[in-house]
């Protein structure tokens, strides 16, 4: 029973023995609705103050668990804490030294100014190299070099234009598609239809609309119907150094063939001229 509930009990008697009332509660004696009320919040109240942990409290959350990195962006050294107790150990020439003790691997760091560089975690033992400053600084410039080679990937322009779009726009399109294959982007051209059926199928129209940009291309997609034949779709890209190569031989074909024929044509009227 809380303490406000004591404190009414008592002044309850006392006011009931000046009263000269009965000690005795009687059932017209007994707590209003309205006290018993009070009691209850005064006792609901204390108890939200209540310093009690509960069980839920008292379980710790379980720790999550460091998820391990199965390759490292860059090359760097480990220095002397080694966090494993036994590790594999590659020596600085290539050479497997097999699985030591991470003691004996400080030692061999201390003898040799060499440094300790993590290769592979996710192995049991972890794998890991002694180098040195010059050989991490080189394999460093390596996977630096290496990352600049990659190459982001292209961005996906879009053309749409109808079948019956006028030679003016058409130019005008064909043009921005080749501004944007330059920058080297690749280009989703569609054509739709009219209500009317085609003179020419979409998708060789499509191919005829291409064949008119100045500048050489390759396709990702081909030009092929979609949408139930109401409209035609290609993916076109820059052209790659192998085609680029091919076409600057084929040209250079074309131009001797011309002039092999006119040397043909000239030996013929001197032998002509002779005889």
């Amino acid at each position: 029973m809380s303490a406000a509930c004591v404190r009414w009990l008592l002044s309850h008697a006392a006011k009931t023995a000046s009263s000269g009332g009965p000690l005795l509660w009687t059932a017209a004696s007994r707590p209003t609705p309205l006290s018993v009320k009070l009691c209850s919040f005064v006792g609901s109240w204390s108890r939200s103050f209540s310093t009690e942990v509960s069980d839920a409290e008292k379980t710790p959350s379980a720790k999550k668990k460091k998820q391990n990195t199965s390759a490292h962006a860059s090359i760097s050294n480990v220095g002397r804490k080694i966090p494993h107790r036994e590790i594999q150990v590659i020596s600085e020439s290539g050479e497997n030294l097999g699985t030591m003790h991470r003691a004996e691997v400080i030692k061999i760091m201390d003898q040799k100014s060499l440094k300790l560089v993590l290769l592979s975690e996710n192995e049991e033992p972890p794998v890991y190299q002694l180098m040195s400053g010059k050989q991490i600084h080189e394999e460093q410039l390596r996977q630096r070099e290496k990352n600049k080679t990659k190459a982001p990937p292209p961005q996906v322009k879009e053309l749409t234009f109808s079948l019956g779009i006028a030679p003016h726009d058409l130019s005008t399109k064909l043009k921005q598609a080749e501004s944007w294959l330059e920058k080297k982007h690749h280009v989703r051209m569609t054509v739709r239809g009219g209500r009317a059926e085609p003179a020419v199928p979409l998708d060789a129209a499509l191919e005829q609309m291409v064949e008119q940009m100045d500048v050489m291309v390759g396709f990702v997609s081909k030009p092929k119907v979609i949408k139930d034949g109401r409209a035609a779709m290609c993916v076109l890209r820059p052209p790659s150094a192998k085609e680029l190569s091919q076409k600057e031989r084929n040209q250079t074909e074309e131009k001797k063939a011309p002039n092999a024929t006119s040397e043909v044509l000239s030996s013929t009227a001197e032998e002509s001229t002779k005889q």
